[in-house]
């Protein structure tokens, strides 16, 4: 192309999109896909708190009396635990490729697991005092996150199995909420005692299953580098990009949610009561 040409616009454009490079996923990268879905489940989440704050404060009590949020809430834990499973896989399969051995990836999963239960103790000790013993959050998603990803390392080379135990693991949740049971220290795994109060609960029988089925996924639909699936690329679409920005700063969000809703929330309130 000659140097007077480029002045022209649509010729500039057309040179342009020549040298552009498109986005590919490196080993090292990520799959937007999966940060975008992460953080539309962040939306999720936040809206459903939203809509227990909105309770507590005798607004509405919507979130125990209509089923459709019932099945938000379902739908927004399951896509967080699943992405868990997704998540372990990918990272297992760039170790392989990389070549390192067991002993990294398990003391990564150690580490990352530990930290993630670290934080659900900090959430244990706020409830513990903000809403007393009874309602704290004892094991609650992150407590589980954080015992999964440790949990998960011996099982991330497989495929079938996986979703078999996986499976199983769901249907023996389904028994278990049949029963109760007088062994408190077992509440974690499942085994609730009669009259359980819980505001966040996410036992290993079933949870860990969804886990399993994640990582069933991860094996199935990426081989570390690249996907084994067509997927048009949406990822320089703003709202996608969002939510990627979302998916990336999960852990923070959800830390940092449940005190700037009650920031808005109480001014709100406060104004509500002065008007009547």
């Amino acid at each position: 192309m000659q140097l007077e040409e480029l002045w022209k616009p649509m010729a500039w454009r057309a040179w342009l999109a020549t040298r552009r490079r498109p986005r590919t996923v490196h080993p090292g990268s990520r799959f937007w896909e999966v940060d975008a879905v992460r953080g539309l489940a962040v939306v999720m989440m936040v809206i459903y708190h939203l809509m227990y704050d909105l309770y507590y404060f005798q607004i509405t009590d919507a979130i125990f009396t209509v089923p459709f949020w019932f099945y938000f809430q379902r739908t927004t834990a399951s896509t967080f635990i699943l992405l868990v499973g997704i998540s372990l896989a990918i990272l297992y399969q760039r170790t392989q490729a990389r070549g390192e051995p067991g002993r990294v990836l398990w003391r990564q999963n150690w580490r990352r697991g530990v930290r993630i239960f670290g934080w659900g103790m900090v959430i244990t000790a706020v409830t513990w005092l903000v809403l007393g013993p009874r309602l704290a959050i004892k094991f609650g998603v992150l407590h589980f996150i954080g015992v999964s990803i440790v949990m998960a390392t011996p099982f991330l080379r497989f495929r079938w199995l996986n979703l078999g135990l996986g499976v199983l693991l769901i249907l023996a949740g389904k028994v278990l909420q049949r029963g109760t049971f007088d062994w408190p220290w077992l509440v974690w795994l499942g085994f609730e005692p009669a009259n359980h109060v819980y505001v966040d609960y996410f036992p290993v029988i079933p949870w860990f299953g969804v886990v399993l089925i994640g990582l069933f996924l991860g094996n199935l639909l990426y081989n570390g580098k690249a996907r084994r699936f067509r997927l048009p690329n949406l990822s320089d679409w703003p709202p996608v990009r969002g939510l990627e920005w979302l998916g990336l700063r999960s852990l923070t969000i959800y830390l940092l949610h449940q005190p700037v809703l009650l920031a808005i929330l109480l001014p709100l309130l406060r104004l509500l009561e002065m008007a009547r």
